[in-house]
Order: structure tokens, then sequence, then C-alpha cells
């Protein structure tokens, strides 16, 4: 073989080998940090592995909240209709969480079965407005209307 081909021979070689190492790396990393979606009845039937983090997701049972004395702790049920979770989460909620909303949580299953929240997500449909938007929007509406009325007397 001629000393210039096994030269690019190996050159090939070597950045094939050093793409082969990258996205093995690569893979990895993001297997690690991938956070898989679980529904209520998935979670109760087991599917989840102890200490993984995972997003969870459902509605609010409607009379679960339970929020401690002394603290932000908070204790609340999710369902998706056919079977409730509870998740634990300490820390403020987010405005949008109530009883019967959807909420999706990033939460690790402990070894007592029981979900703890990190993050809580409260979901809104589609023609939700903040309200200091809708109050300002509101202003500007009545506003328009008395300039139109003077405007036109």
């Amino acid at each position: 073989m001629h000393p210039k081909r096994k030269q690019r021979l190996s050159l090939i070689l070597f950045m094939v080998v050093g793409v082969s190492i990258a996205v093995g790396l690569l893979m990895y990393s993001l297997s690690q940090n991938i956070n898989l979606f679980y529904t209520p009845t998935q979670i109760a039937d087991g599917e989840v592995p102890i200490g993984q983090t995972i997003r969870a997701g459902g509605l609010v049972v409607a009379g679960s909240v339970e929020r401690e004395e002394h603290g932000l702790g908070v204790t609340f049920k999710v369902t998706d209709g056919f079977a409730e979770v509870p998740i634990y989460f300490d820390g403020i909620l987010p405005d949008l969480f109530r009883e019967g909303q959807g909420i999706v949580a990033l939460v690790r299953m402990n070894e007592a079965g029981l979900l703890v929240a990190s993050e809580v997500l409260a979901k809104h449909d589609e023609v939700y407005m903040p309200p200091e938007v809708q109050d300002a929007l509101d202003q500007a509406h009545s506003r328009g209307k008395e300039a139109l009325y003077e405007a036109r007397y």
C-alpha cells in the first residue's frame, strides 16, 4: 500500500473512532438527563423506577390539597380519571394551581413510594389571559369607547 494512502486510511479511521466516541458520550449524557412523562395510572401500576426523576401530570383531585401548618409543604393527589397518586411539594405553588386544574410536576419517587416534587407547573387553556393584561385591555377598551363617544358628540 502506498504510504500516502496508508496515512489517509489511518486518518479516516481515527476520525470515525473519534466521532463514534463523541456520539456514544452524547447518547449516554442524554439518557441520564431525560425526564419521561408518566400518567397517574402508570405510576400506580409501578412502572416508575425508584429514585429516577420523571414528569407526572394530571388533574388535581378536588378536596385533596393538604397544606402543612408551618412551612410551605403541600400534599395533593393527581388523577387521570382512572388512578390517583399523591404528590408532596415543599415550595411555592404557581398562581394557576387549584383543584380540578391540570398540572405537570417534576417528581422523584422515594423508597416509601411517595412522589416528591421539585417543580410544579400549572397548565391553562388557550383562552387564558393573565389578570394584569386583561385589566389593561379592559381599561384601554373603556377609554376607547369614551373617546369615540366624545368625538361623535
